[in-house]
Order: C-alpha cells, then structure tokens, then sequence
C-alpha cells in the first residue's frame, strides 16, 4: 500500500500542469520566431536592411526586459493563474497585430508589444514549477516545459513557409497568433494552487511539500538584489540570453546567405536544430535531477550538468567556417540543445536558492537583465553583419560565453544553498 501510494504521488496531476507550461512554451516561441523564419521574405518585400531588422529585434528586446521584470513581480502579487492568462491574452493580440503594419516603426511598435507580454511566460511558469514540484524534480520539469520552446521553434518552420506561400506572411501572423485562445481554454479551467486543487491527492500534495518549508520572510524587491543567487541568474542570463536570440532571429538569415536556403528549403535544418535541442532540454534537467537521486549534492548536479553544457556549445564556431550545410546545421543543434539545457539547470537554481514567494521575481530581474544585454546585442549583431557580412566573430562570440558564465556563477555562489543561508 505505501509502495502504491508513492507510485501515485510521483505520476500525479503536477505533470499535468508542466503539460500545460510545455504548451504555453510552445505557442510563445512560435509567436517569437515567425519574424525569423519570415526574414529573407520580409527583407526582399519590405526593404530591410541588416540594420533595420537589428533594430525592429532590439525593440522586442527592449519591452522583453521590461515584461520581464514586471512580470515577475505581477505572478507574485496576483499568482499564475490570473497572471499567465492576462500574458498570453496580450502577446497573442501583439502577435496578430503584426499583419496589419508594413514599416520599420510599425514593426518595431508590434515587437514592442509582443516582447512587453511575452516577457510574463518564465516567471510563470517557474513559479508554477516551485510551486507543484519537490527541489529533486524541479529541474526536469523545467526542462519538459522549456523544450516547449524548441517544439514552438521546429513547428514554426514546417508551417509559417506553407501558410506564406498560400495565404500571405499576413495570414501567418493571424494564424500563428490565434493559437494562445486555445491555451487560454485550458489554462483557466484546469489550474488553481495544488493546496486547492480538487485533482491533487494527499500523497501527491505531501510529496510536493516534501521539501522543508520557506522561511516565513518577506524579501523587498530591491532586497533581492543584496543576494548572491540573484546575481549569479543574472550574470548567467546576460551572457548566455542573447545567444540563443541569436539563433532564433538570425539562423534563418544564415541559413539564407551562406548556403543559399530559401523559405521552402530551410525548413529541414531547422527542424533538426530545434529537434535536437528539444532533446537538449530534457537532457539538461534529467541529468541534474538523476545525479540528486544518487546521492549528488545539489550544488555538485546542477555545476556539473552546466559544465557539460557549456561544453557542447564551444564547437559552434565551426559553423561560420564550413562551407558544409550539415556541418553547421549539427553544430548550431548541439550548441542550441547545450543553451536548453543550461536554462533548465539556470531556472532551477533560483527555485533551489530562493523562497517560493521570491522565485518570480528573482527570475524577472535575471530575465529583465539578460533581455537587456540581448537588445544591445541584437544592435551588434545588425551592425556587424551590416559592415562585414560575416558570421565569424559572433558564433566566436557565442562558443566561448557558457563557461564564462558558469565561471563567475561558482565564484559568485561557490555552494548553492538555501537563501537564508546565503550572506546578504
């Protein structure tokens, strides 16, 4: 009876509820990448320079950042149900609203909008994870919903070319950013706080609460900041955040220029690129989450999975160098899958780090932060391959931050540990 009890309590409704999030990933990315796979088409119809198109990803970046950080604060005030459904309402209108402008600025304006509301998805859904999820499956179940981005990221190309070459890239951005009222459908029903949750049994409510409880502490949101696990998700945030906007935004347009793909023809690189990386972000947390069931500190799971990530991503200089469409589209999928895995250990070091009530907030300041380096990128980008043409310097760029960044984490936090453990 107890065996058949803990087998209940670890297949219960929570995975459920990381169905959910794995859905709302996926609808986000989606409404994020059209203007990616879109580039090429958009450029050649509407006139964009490399520059003009660094611009109109700087502006989402800018409102990203801001969503970001407010966002967070808001899931903490209002919870998730409430603040997830308001989230995805405002980006699926911002995403529609793309088919109706044909200038930079409107562009710009669309981004801007898409990138305020989109900025509510991870402080979401971590929150929601710390809340349904014992410390020892947390970093899976990050990494279940976070490969919701890559699914997002593989559907985008297979169906984006098919609806542009028949309906218009117009219809593409009505189609694609209809599809978060069906989210919303489910969401509003289905979710309230396991405590209440009729679907939730004891055994499964025990265990998520298995963990010893949160200090009973009110942290301000500027107090936040006088703690080392914060800085150390920021700085993993700014140095790794603009890579991967670097593969959503601009892989396309590689794709494009260096091997001559076009909207019909790219679609198979990408897929595998996202394909493989979804991959990725399973690997990411089951490898933390299975080091902790054998008896691996926290601390020790979660560096070492980072370092194996970190590690696949240095060999995707070699992309700018092949003049081989298959070599650089596996080494960009190991570098993509590595950057999801790195998130799903990322996120969870804050829910491992900080109390629940904080989880959102410390990850709308470390998103706002990296959301911030991503806009100044994204100009740096346009402007390097305005004046050069060449993608060297920025797959150099993007092969040597990871383990930059676990450097600095682990002198930042040389042991992870509970936040009031932590000096302030």
């Amino acid at each position: 009876m107890q065996y058949g009890a803990e087998l209940k309590s670890r297949w219960g409704f929570r995975w459920w509820i990381c169905g959910l999030l794995f859905l709302a990933a996926t609808v986000n990315y989606i409404d994020r990448q059209v203007i990616g796979v879109l580039k090429p088409t958009l450029q050649h119809e509407l006139g964009w320079s490399e520059i003009d198109y660094g611009n109109i990803v700087f502006w989402f970046q800018v409102a990203y950042a801001a969503g970001y950080l407010f966002a967070g604060r808001l899931m903490d005030v209002v919870g998730v149900r409430l603040g997830y459904a308001l989230a995805v309402t405002l980006w699926s209108a911002a995403a529609v609203a793309h088919a109706f402008v044909r200038s930079v600025g409107g562009f710009s304006a669309a981004r801007f909008a898409l990138g305020l509301a989109e900025g509510g998805n991870f402080p979401a859904a971590v929150k929601t994870v710390s809340e349904w999820f014992p410390k020892k499956e947390r970093a899976f179940a990050t990494g279940l919903f976070n490969s919701g981005t890559n699914i997002g990221a593989i559907i985008t190309p297979l169906v984006v070319p098919w609806i542009t070459l028949h309906y218009g890239w117009q219809a593409a951005f009505i189609v694609t950013g209809s599809l978060g009222i069906f989210w919303l459908i489910l969401w509003l029903p289905l979710y309230r706080h396991p405590d209440r949750h009729r679907l939730v049994s004891r055994a499964e409510l025990d265990y998520i609460r298995s963990d010893p409880p949160d200090p009973v502490v009110k942290i301000p949101w500027l107090k936040l900041l006088a703690y080392r696990p914060t800085w150390a998700f920021i700085v993993g945030f700014v140095l790794s955040g603009p890579i991967w906007w670097f593969y959503l935004y601009w892989v396309p347009g590689f794709l494009y220029k260096q091997h001559g793909l076009n909207l019909t023809t790219m679609g198979p690189p990408l897929v595998a690129i996202y394909l493989i990386s979804d991959a990725g972000s399973i690997a990411g947390g089951w490898l933390s989450s299975t080091l902790i069931k054998r008896g691996f500190s926290v601390n020790v799971a979660r560096k070492t999975a980072m370092l194996v990530c970190a590690l696949c991503v240095v060999p995707v200089f070699l992309a700018a160098w092949t003049s081989s469409l298959w070599t650089a589209t596996l080494v960009i999928a190991l570098a993509a899958a590595a950057h999801q895995g790195w998130s799903a250990n990322l996120y969870t070091l804050v829910s491992d780090t900080m109390p629940r009530h904080a989880v959102s907030s410390v990850v709308g300041i470390g998103g706002m932060a990296g959301s911030v380096a991503g806009m100044f990128f994204a100009l740096l980008v346009g402007h390097i391959l305005q004046w050069t043409g060449n993608y060297l310097i920025l797959f150099g760029i993007a092969s040597a931050a990871y383990l930059l960044a676990l450097l600095i984490i682990h002198l930042l936090v040389p042991r992870l540990q509970a936040a009031e453990q932590q000096p302030n």
